[in-house]
């Protein structure tokens, strides 16, 4: 898809949140259902100070039987923005629905670690590595005790 004039006069110097606005309501029309991509541009929302666009997208991609996935990306942005409660929530629910994904056990475990429970995590961990031990999953568990995200 190209860009076209009228995109551009949309975002060329604007203020930095209207500019930013009129992209992000690009990108939702370019993410049309994908739940992967308007998580990403609820992501950019939420980071970027205007969480209740970012919630609202989050609400409408969770609010039927979403795959475990989606939850997991979700939790990622509230993880991200600070607030781990939230996301525990949403990590715990995506591994409780898809109890055999290696990678998601010691990512979450990592998260447990990197806010003080060790024996959640080492739990973790150790359910993951029971599945397979995979790449990613060992540098989740590794990053973590050195306080590092690993980049899935």
């Amino acid at each position: 898809m190209q860009w076209s004039g009228r995109l551009a006069e949309s975002y060329q110097a604007k203020p930095e949140k209207v500019a930013a606005e009129a992209l992000l309501q690009q990108a939702l029309v370019q993410a049309d259902d994908g739940s992967w991509e308007r998580i990403a541009v609820g992501r950019v929302y939420y980071l970027g100070g205007m969480k209740d666009k970012g919630q609202a997208i989050f609400d409408a991609v969770l609010s039927d039987k979403p795959d475990p996935s989606d939850l997991f990306r979700v939790a990622r942005v509230y993880r991200e923005a600070g607030e781990w409660p939230r996301a525990k929530a949403l990590v715990d629910q995506s591994i409780q629905l898809n109890p055999k994904d290696e990678k998601g056990l010691a990512e979450v475990g990592g998260y447990y670690l990197m806010n003080g429970d060790r024996e959640t995590a080492e739990a973790l961990f150790a359910r993951s590595f029971a599945l397979e031990t995979e790449l990613w999953a060992t540098l989740s568990a590794a990053g973590a005790y050195l306080g590092v995200d690993t980049q899935l």
